[in-house]
């Protein structure tokens, strides 16, 4: 009787078990992921804003110490895009996969033109222009990627010195990158977008050896769980019951000689102990009477 408590006790342990650990694993998946995915964005985010740092530096300070020719060759050192995009090379050599770039659709510079999906950013921003911000995720030969993308739109009228006519540019400007790119451009246009990509496979990565060293880390507490009920069952049930199981059967074949249990306590089996043993004597007495 006890093997058999015993096991339905563990099916059912186990089946609860079973239900729940199935509902963690597939719910706690997703968290562990959207954590990946918030850090490497939250990441993105200051990176992001380094680089505009870097623009409003150069913008508001370097570029006006610099003269914006030198041998009959424009100064790049004086565009906010260039010094921003400069300062990243460093980043990138440093952690591989990461990226940042301004492309825009007409630049001055044909290494800042917009891919194709680059491009397809640049005219959501364009098409709505409350857009702050969008999250875009890719798959690349290299992994997963996570792309931050912010909206360059015209908003300094001082811009357009450079960028309206080929006529109003500087001659160094025009000397370099020539007549035909990066002219035409309007106040409050978006003309292109920062774009900051971030790899994904070693965010991911470690997600998932967390939420599998979470998944075993549960398993364990089960097992640690599971190996405590038992002993309780086996030391304040099943002990006691087989005890009081014995004796009612040695009482049931005449044995008048049977040791007396009662399971010390205030539980149901201790009752349940205190109960034979006072049917037992009741017994005894009953039979000495007919007797």
């Amino acid at each position: 009787m006890g093997m058999g408590l015993r096991i339905k006790f563990n099916l059912a342990i186990l089946a609860a078990f079973t239900v729940g650990f199935l509902i963690a694993a597939v719910g706690l998946r997703g968290v562990f992921i959207d954590s990946a995915r918030e850090q490497v964005l939250q990441n993105a985010r200051i990176m992001i804003t380094t680089a505009n740092a870097i623009r409003k530096y150069t913008a508001q300070d370097i570029g006006r110490l610099l003269p914006m020719e030198r041998d009959g060759k424009f100064v790049a050192e004086t565009v906010p895009a260039y010094a921003a995009q400069k300062n990243f090379k460093d980043v990138q050599a440093e952690f591989a996969g990461y990226s940042y770039r301004e492309p825009t659709l007409n630049p001055t510079n044909l290494s800042n033109r917009a891919q194709t999906w680059e491009a397809d950013i640049i005219q959501l921003f364009r098409n709505d222009a409350t857009k702050p911000e969008l999250i875009v995720e890719r798959d690349t030969p290299t992994g997963p990627t996570l792309n931050l993308a912010r909206p360059i739109t015209i908003r300094d009228a001082a811009c357009l010195q450079c960028h309206s006519t080929p006529s109003a540019a500087p001659p160094a400007l025009t000397k370099t990158y020539g007549t035909v790119n990066g002219f035409g451009w309007k106040l409050n246009e978006t003309i292109g977008a920062q774009l900051l990509s971030l790899p994904m496979a070693l965010p991911l990565q470690a997600a998932h050896d967390a939420y599998v060293k979470f998944l075993l880390i549960l398993v364990a507490i089960f097992v640690v769980v599971l190996a405590v009920l038992n002993a309780l069952l086996h030391y304040l049930v099943l002990a006691p019951v087989a005890r009081v199981t014995a004796m009612a059967d040695a009482v049931s074949l005449g044995n008048e000689d049977v040791e007396q249990y009662v399971k010390p306590g205030s539980d149901e089996i201790s009752s349940l102990s205190i109960s034979f043993n006072r049917m037992r004597e009741s017994l005894k007495h009953a039979m000495e009477m007919i007797k």
